[in-house]
């Protein structure tokens, strides 16, 4: 059998599988397209190289944004796709199609009320703070806050729609196309290899933050950063894509996160910085607005001596972080120090106590005039006992991929789409725009569970089903 990215269907002379859609992925992307698929009557056989939840959608923090959803308006909050499309906007500056996001922004109002009244996922609205560029309450999540938690209900819920085979520890190892290019099936191998009749073929085996070549071809910047993703995402849905002729864009945009601690890798809720913590360097200085965003901010961070920084912040923001299963984690491993004076804390982290107590009263004046040399325009009354946690830039996935119209199917460079073949989440390419700036919190979910439910719902469309 030829293991080049396209296996040709004239040297298939036999199916061992069938189904009417193919998902490759089991993570948020590939479980909301098999439910979409699935309920619509389609026989969907999902497929999971991993055994365990390791996805990028189980590595986040479970925050989806939509606007526009029952739960907004049952907060009091009302919000149109429109404008939370033009914050997606404003933050990659123009840089996504306008139409394609805005169509993104539409999609997740209908996508979160679809999970929470047709799938009963245990989604609430976040209202207790903004995420950055964010400019209103719109982040939903699983209580936990947690993706780990958010996939688990997703395949719960997969687990309950009967046309739906979930089949974990199988390698998806190539595509198979008829002459004309046309998608029909896939070659899998789970100890054995087996060839894969299918009507539709749905990508969802997220980027390739986990190819060092790739990252250092398209993403160098990120190259020698630490990597935070799914072990996965290794790029060969975008390759195979590529293979057939599909169009790529924007294989130069990714997403960091600036608040990794260090040591023990665990990711540090960006409310702790939202709220008011500031971040310095080895000489206890600061050295940029934190709040812009945690992805372009990580850059920051990565070139400050030893690639690290230490947050600073106070009871109050560190009662908010107890809210964090994550940060929880971060206490229980001892990382967050406590001490009751700024200079103290500084020599708990080995920063002159004297230079860390300048930062503070600097940061004190700029709150109280609203003028900071970095450009940060919120702040928070920090008073004592004073914490701090020592924390990384690092890579979490790429955001450039696979082009796709507005019902993710795979588009060839003429703009054409590649029949039977559908790409999301880190497959395909994002809306976050040129490198790590333009990055809006919760872009990477709302690709992969957004693409993954307009895949799912074409796919078994086109087949007749209904919709």
């Amino acid at each position: 059998m030829d293991l080049s990215p396209v296996v040709p269907l004239k040297s298939v002379s036999r199916w061992d599988i069938e189904a009417d859609v193919v998902v490759v992925g089991a993570g948020g992307c590939g479980v909301t397209a098999a439910l979409a698929a699935g309920e619509r009557g389609a026989s969907v056989l999902l497929i999971d190289r991993d055994h365990r939840p390791v996805a990028n959608t189980a590595r986040s923090g479970g925050m989806i944004p939509a606007a526009g959803t029952r739960l907004q308006r049952a907060a009091g909050i009302e919000e149109t796709p429109e404008h939370f499309a033009e914050n997606i906007l404003a933050k990659n500056h123009g840089q996504s199609d306008p139409e394609q996001t805005l169509h993104l922004a539409r999609t997740a109002t209908t996508l979160v009320d679809w999970l929470i009244d047709r799938h009963h996922l245990r989604l609430e609205l976040a209202t207790d703070f903004l995420y950055p560029a964010h400019t209103e309450y719109r982040m939903h999540c699983p209580p936990e806050r947690t993706g780990a938690a958010l996939l688990a209900d997703l395949k719960r819920a997969a687990r309950e729609v009967p046309t739906i085979q979930y089949v974990p520890d199988v390698l998806a190892e190539n595509l198979i196309a008829d002459e004309q290019g046309a998608v029909v099936g896939v070659v899998v191998n789970s100890g054995a290899r087996e060839l894969v009749r299918a009507r539709n073929v749905i990508l969802a085996c997220n980027g390739f933050g986990g190819n060092r070549e790739m990252v250092r071809e398209f993403c160098p910047e990120a190259a020698t950063a630490l990597y935070f993703g799914g072990p996965g995402s290794t790029g060969e849905g975008i390759r195979w894509g590529m293979a057939l002729g599909a169009a790529v864009e924007f294989m130069d945009s990714y997403q960091l996160h600036a608040t990794i601690a260090q040591p023990g890798e665990i990711l540090v809720s960006y409310s702790i910085t939202m709220e008011g913590g500031f971040h310095v360097n080895a000489q206890g200085e600061r050295f940029a607005d934190e709040t812009r965003g945690y992805s372009e901010h990580a850059l920051d961070v990565l070139a400050q001596p030893g690639g690290t920084a230490v947050v600073v912040y106070d009871e109050r923001i560190h009662r908010l972080g107890l809210t964090f299963p994550d940060y929880v984690a971060c206490v229980e491993a001892r990382l967050v120090r406590q001490a009751p004076t700024i200079e103290e804390l500084g020599a708990a982290f080995r920063i002159d106590g004297a230079a860390l107590a300048r930062t503070l009263e600097e940061y004190r004046v700029a709150r109280t005039a609203g003028v900071d040399r970095f450009g940060r325009r919120t702040f928070a009354d920090l008073r004592p006992p004073f914490y701090g946690i020592r924390v990384t830039g690092a890579l979490l996935h790429t955001q450039g991929g696979l082009v796709v119209d507005r019902h993710a199917r795979v588009l060839r460079t003429d703009g054409t789409p590649i029949p039977n073949l559908y790409a999301g989440g880190g497959v395909a390419a994002g809306i976050s725009g040129h490198g790590a700036g333009g990055y809006l919190s919760g872009n990477g979910l709302l690709t992969a569970l957004g693409y993954g439910f307009l895949a799912g719902r074409h796919a078994a469309a086109s087949l007749g089903l209904p919709g």
